[in-house]
């Protein structure tokens, strides 16, 4: 009797253990489903930029720092974008998809000033976390904005001009703008005014190209024809300025008729070595992009973050295009500049 009481104790004794070595791993095994049904998913951005187009350096390198920073942040990017800058209605149409999706963040670099306002307001509303790159609207619905100080761009390109005009009593100049009513247009001639100062009265005619290269060389052999005199033209954007120095070629007036503009492609860098352009401001495609969704991530991790981040440009002519931090501004193929 007592042997088999032993027993029976025995087998108690296995059964609580095992009962508890099972209830001990549920328990674990609870905490480490709940850990994983608790783990933060990334936060889902998209980003509409004026254009995804291939052949322009200044958006490519743009869109490759905000993918990059989406990488090195954990964060989900999507890009969506139209062909050409001009497309104002196609880049509202994919805010207004983006807005139907519920992203947790939309960065917008936006085409018009005035008609892209509407429906980044209305993103706002719905508590979607607005950022602006490269470019600004009317009103103040974003959160952040990321950008070149365009005004100050254009001033430092006006002032350059002023110099290669000075021996000049008349100077005649021609502006080959990028998109009527896009903000960075708009500031980079008030820039070029203010520092021209006296000389801006020489400025013959400002026209618009909407950021195609064709656009820019038409209405640049258009221009020269009307005012076979000018002495300067300038170019507000890569596609205004490389359109500019390619019928400044095939008119054989290169040199003759000086040229300055913005960006750097490829193109413009070896026009630049070649004497097309005299000069040429350059900004940080790179930086906006990645810095862009740096400010994302901040923002909505709780982090305070600057209203107004500027990233800077330069002025690069022939004679400092050689120095080694200039060649790295010029060449930017990865990492932030």
């Amino acid at each position: 009797m007592k042997k088999w009481m032993k027993n029976l104790e025995n087998k108690t004794i296995c059964t609580l253990f095992f009962a508890c070595a099972g209830l001990a791993a549920l328990v674990l095994l609870t905490l480490f489903l709940n850990a994983q049904s608790g783990k933060k998913e990334p936060w889902k951005l998209i980003f509409v930029p004026k254009t995804i187009d291939p052949t322009n350096g200044f958006w490519t390198s743009l869109i490759d720092g905000a993918q990059l920073g989406a990488k090195e942040y954990g964060a989900q990017l999507e890009v969506m974008g139209e062909t050409t800058e001009e497309d104002i209605e196609g880049q509202i149409q994919n805010i207004r998809t983006c807005i139907e999706q519920k992203p947790d963040a939309l960065l917008v670099a936006p085409c018009d000033y005035i008609r892209t306002a509407d429906v980044l307001e209305e993103a706002a509303d719905q508590g979607i976390r607005v950022i602006l790159l490269d470019s600004v609207v009317e009103r103040d619905v974003a959160e952040c904005v990321v950008a070149t100080d365009n005004f100050e761009a254009g001033r430092t390109l006006g002032r350059y001009a002023g110099e290669l005009l000075k021996d000049e009593k008349n100077p005649k100049i021609g502006i080959v703008a990028h998109v009527q009513g896009a903000s960075t247009a708009m500031e980079r001639e008030r820039g070029i005014r203010d520092g021209l100062g006296s000389q801006a009265n020489g400025i013959l005619d400002v026209v618009f190209c909407d950021s195609s290269y064709d656009k820019a060389y038409v209405l640049t052999v258009s221009l020269l024809t009307r005012y076979p005199d000018t002495d300067l033209l300038i170019g507000t954007n890569e596609y205004a300025a490389v359109g500019a120095a390619r019928a400044l070629k095939d008119m054989k007036l290169a040199g003759k008729v000086r040229l300055i503009g913005f960006d750097s492609l490829i193109e413009e860098i070896q026009l630049l070595e070649e004497g097309v352009f005299q000069g040429i401001v350059i900004q940080k495609p790179f930086n906006i992009g990645y810095l862009g969704v740096g400010q994302a991530v901040r923002l909505l991790e709780g982090d305070k973050v600057e209203k107004n981040l500027s990233v800077g440009s330069r002025l690069i002519t022939k004679e400092n295009m050689y120095e080694e931090e200039n060649q790295r501004l010029l060449y930017p193929f990865s990492g932030q500049q």
